[in-house]
């Protein structure tokens, strides 16, 4: 037969029962105030045949707390006043003590019954019994709405095996029914929202369909099971605001951990970008999360291969690329054998441990990078546009507080360098920052270095910054370093990194630059020169921007001597370009330092009243005295993400002719590609590698 169901009011839904057992407090609304509001819940995706969310998640949506719309047809089993008494007859023993009743219905309304329903020895008597069995389980559920207010905290078990029924598999009225009694339970009960709403985020890192089948129920795509969860997270936002903090703190303490697989990362990450879409309040805090997570995932991917040696970075890149040549298979396939690798795990040798741990990671930053270039795209559509300056400040923002203090972040911060480059206003957004952040006394120096590093490295290596403002960003730095100058060789006795590390630190971002694009700082050449042909140059009467080589020549020979503490393959490639085009001369400077100790000027030293003789380390090796060579946008390498910034950055051009110095022929050919390959940083990613030399 057919049956419409009306279930309890919201007024009577808010009456305390005769016997309710302790109730938790309602949150931060009173029921009534909430069960009053005039909405509708066919704006909430509750009613209607479909279970879309709205079109616009942006506009808030009206919604109305109402269980009266709910219809259930072809009972033929019990009537909901039956139920309803069973239901209050297991509340009211079970608060005397007796539990046998409550099992039963905790058994039921788990969902787990369904199977031996459905395995009846009726069914052949009357081949519709499973799908009222079905149909019967919706009833206890609008049933056990109408006692929420007695599902106190001695009624844990029971709302505990409710919060496990696996309704994303079933049918999309169930699906309805179930997210309007978790709005009843927490109309009542408010404590319970953290509850609800974890049992909720718990289901973001499904992705198989056995993670949400059902037996006897037809197969549910994971975009159904998506789209079902989140409009019963945007149906509970709406109802109750207090859920947003409350999600703030789930999200983050349910990210999968970094050695989960690539498959729950994405699909959780995938789950997050939906809730950001109709939750506005929450849009930063989850980018915070994202980006958060992803450097991690980044810093640990760039130790390990580190620490690997060449054959077992080989290995990591052909696992690579055997993984890309089998990514046709299907979506299933993929997880089976995901399952099978982590199952074999315990007999696999430590190095083939290593090999696959990295593999993964570079896949999990692969995957997930790829996503957020796809989301940000369309707001840069315009790159003039308030849209595109909006969205790259968000980036910025993660980029200063997330990205810039991380050492050794190697493709996370490709998205500002992506992003940055679409147009003169957004490339002054990041050059701007990076300078602010660069020459604050108050900033640590650790993050005034990485600023410097940041800013030289976008500059040097943008394909798409033009040469006024790579002029423009020399002269702004070279005035900066003049200042740094001036106030440090009043106590300077000779290089030291310790002391005075800003300054080398910018000194080598200029050098930097020099090496990438000079070119750039030429402001006349002889009409002989063919500036698409940069071994025309070589030989010719070059006059450089003003000031350019004043600025160099200042500080380069200064008491300071940066020469003696930046890095040595930075060093050396500038001196071969400076001098071979007629720049400056600094070949004699380099010659007397090698005959400097840095241990005399060192602060140790200082304080101990002479030179580190006493320390157990080797003293003829400098290296820990002078800056490390990196630089945060050298070629991006995660083979998949790899398409969005191939044509972003400028690769190292080799001049011919250059080494052909009549001054240097000591120098064999290895020893030059050695140099070359020293000032740009490959990594075990790149499979192509030496392609980009």
């Amino acid at each position: 037969m057919s049956l419409v169901m009306t279930s309890a009011t919201p007024q009577q839904l808010a009456r305390p029962a005769a016997k309710a057992t302790t109730p938790l407090k309602p949150i931060l609304k009173p029921s009534s105030s909430l069960l009053n509001t005039k909405r509708t819940s066919d704006d909430a995706g509750l009613d209607g045949d479909s279970m879309e969310p709205p079109e616009s998640p942006r506009k808030r949506q009206r919604v109305e707390f109402d269980l009266n719309n709910i219809e259930i047809h072809e009972i033929g089993i019990r009537s909901v006043d039956e139920v309803k008494q069973e239901v209050r007859k297991a509340l009211d023993r079970h608060d005397q003590g007796d539990d046998e009743d409550y099992d039963i219905l905790k058994e039921t309304l788990s969902g787990k019954q369904s199977t031996a329903y459905d395995d009846d020895e009726d069914e052949d008597a009357d081949p519709t019994l499973p799908a009222k069995r079905r149909q019967e389980l919706k009833v206890y559920l609008i049933s056990l709405a109408s006692f929420s207010p007695r599902l106190g905290r001695s009624c844990d078990g029971l709302v505990k095996s409710v919060l496990k029924c696996q309704w994303l598999g079933r049918d999309e009225q169930f699906a309805k029914i179930y997210v309007q009694f978790l709005a009843a339970l927490v109309s009542a009960q408010g404590a319970r929202l953290t509850q609800v709403l974890s049992s909720i985020v718990d289901r973001f890192t499904d992705s198989r369909p056995s993670d949400w089948a059902v037996p006897a129920y037809p197969n549910v795509d994971r975009e159904t099971v998506q789209e079902r969860l989140h409009i019963a997270l945007r149906y509970l936002i709406q109802l109750f605001p207090a859920a947003k903090p409350v999600l703030e703190h789930l999200t983050a303490t349910k990210y999968p951990f970094h050695d989960e697989s690539k498959r729950m990362h994405l699909v959780y990450v995938d789950n997050l970008l939906r809730l950001r879409s109709y939750c506005p309040d929450l849009k930063t805090e989850i980018m915070d999360l994202i980006i958060s997570r992803l450097v991690k995932i980044d810093v640990e991917m760039q130790m390990d291969l580190d620490d690997m040696d060449d054959r077992l970075t080989t290995m990591v890149a052909m696992a690579l690329r055997s993984s890309r040549e089998n990514r046709n298979q299907d979506e299933e396939d993929d997880d089976e054998s995901d399952a099978e690798s982590v199952d074999s795990d315990e007999s696999e040798d430590d190095e083939y441990t290593r090999v696959k741990t990295a593999k993964e990671n570079i896949e999990k930053m692969d995957s997930v990078l790829d996503t957020l270039f796809e989301l940000y795209t369309p707001s840069f559509t315009n790159p003039d546009s308030d849209e595109a300056l909006e969205a790259f400040e968000d980036l910025l923002s993660e980029f200063s507080s997330i990205i810039l203090p991380t050492i050794k972040s190697r493709h996370t911060q490709f998205l500002i360098f992506h992003f940055g480059q679409k147009s003169e206003r957004l490339m002054d957004a990041f050059c701007g920052t990076c300078i602010n952040i660069a020459f604050e006394s108050q900033r640590p120096m650790i993050l005034q270095q990485a600023a410097s590093a940041y800013l030289a490295s976008f500059v040097a290596r943008g394909a798409h910054v033009p040469g006024h403002i790579v002029v423009k960003i020399f002269e702004v730095l070279g005035f900066h370093l003049d200042q740094m100058r001036a106030l440090y060789e009043v106590s300077c006795r000779g290089p030291d990194v310790r002391r005075y590390a800003p300054f080398y630190a910018l000194v080598q971002a200029l050098m930097y630059v020099f090496c990438f694009r000079w070119p750039d700082l030429v402001k006349s050449v002889p009409d002989e020169v063919d500036t698409d042909d940069l071994s025309s140059y070589l030989g010719q009467e070059i006059e450089w921007e003003p000031e350019i080589k004043d600025i160099m020549r200042r500080n380069i020979h200064s008491k300071l001597n940066p020469l003696k503490v930046c890095s040595p393959a930075i060093v050396e490639q500038f001196a071969k370009l400076a001098h071979r085009f007629g720049f400056m001369y600094v070949y004699p400077t380099i010659e007397s330092n090698k005959r400097l100790r840095l241990s005399q000027f060192s602060a140790g030293a200082y304080s101990s009243g002479g030179a580190l003789r006493d320390l157990s380390f080797d003293m003829n090796d400098e290296s820990w005295q002078q800056l490390g060579s990196f630089f945060p946008f050298d070629p991006y390498q995660l083979p998949v993400s790899k398409r969005w910034v191939e044509q972003d950055y400028l690769q190292w051009r080799p001049i011919p002719g250059l080494d052909r110095d009549e001054k240097d022929e000591d120098s064999d050919e290895e020893d030059r590609e050695d140099e070359q390959e020293e000032v740009e940083e490959d990594t075990a990613t790149d499979e192509e590698a030496g392609e980009d030399e």
